[in-house]
């Protein structure tokens, strides 16, 4: 298991905020954490500490009035460490090319990929077109609905048809290099892990994905170690002391190794 930090950028700040609750109307969003600081102090304190493959994820829409600063935060962050962040929200065919020549490692995407409830396998090639399947992760963030977790779009709006299980984790593996999977319903609350998907997770292991919503202490972190088997990569936003949290970040390192 390794760390994989964050920058959440929402109205052109870096913040952490209750995932469930972004709107696009009115680029609403309850937000837990509104940084003084811009998106380049947290590159390069991810860059001296060692930790690559963290994510960058724009949480407003590109229509937003706010999207362009949201891409300017993004860009500092990109700039003050080349190739070791992802990007996210908002990648399609058109735009991909541009992050990853500010500097991104991989481009991560969810809306485009999925289209009107299913798998658009015409706009997944479009972007394979661009990225190659060793610079693209997909974004199967879900949340449950009944008794099983759907892959929701548009940043956690939309619930699709997919539902999140081995056989479309072993599906999609064939397109991209790594998957991103929040926990929705959880993120930005900071009351413990969905196990279920942990669950599942642990027992795939064909190529990294790391997790992320409701880690809230170091109990929950041994947690995710166990159920995802050592092998499941894990994110923490609001409750790292960096976003106003409990959970020093120091302490996370050496907690899994990387300190």
């Amino acid at each position: 298991m390794r760390f994989r930090p964050c920058i959440d950028i929402h109205n052109g700040k870096v913040k952490q905020i209750v995932g469930g609750s972004l709107l696009d109307q009115g680029d609403y969003a309850e937000d837990n954490y509104i940084s003084e600081k811009n998106g380049d102090y947290y590159a390069r304190l991810y860059r001296d500490a060692g930790l690559s493959g963290g994510h960058i994820i724009i949480l407003n829409a590109a229509g937003s009035a706010y999207y362009e600063e949201d891409v300017r935060q993004a860009c500092l962050a990109l700039s003050a460490y080349p190739r070791g962040l992802q990007i996210g929200g908002g990648m399609t065919d058109k735009n991909a090319a541009y992050f990853l020549e500010q500097g991104a490692s991989h481009i991560i995407v969810t809306s485009f990929v999925f289209q009107n409830g299913r798998i658009d396998y015409e706009n997944l090639n479009k972007i394979l077109d661009v990225t190659g399947r060793e610079h693209l992760v997909l974004d199967l963030s879900c949340r449950k609905k009944g008794e099983d977790y759907y892959i929701v779009t548009d940043r956690w709006q939309k619930f699709t048809e997919v539902r999140l299980n081995e056989q479309i984790l072993n599906e999609l593996s064939e397109y991209c290099d790594e998957f991103l999977i929040h926990a929705v319903d959880m993120e930005g609350r900071t009351s413990g892990i969905e196990k279920d998907i942990v669950r599942l997770l642990g027992r795939w292991d064909k190529i990294p994905v790391t997790y992320a919503g409701g880690v809230s202490s170091m109990g929950d972190l041994q947690l995710l170690k166990e159920l995802g088997r050592d092998h499941v990569d894990v994110t923490i936003g609001s409750a790292l002391d960096l976003f106003g949290g409990d959970m020093v970040f120091a302490d996370v390192l050496r907690a899994i190794g990387q300190g």
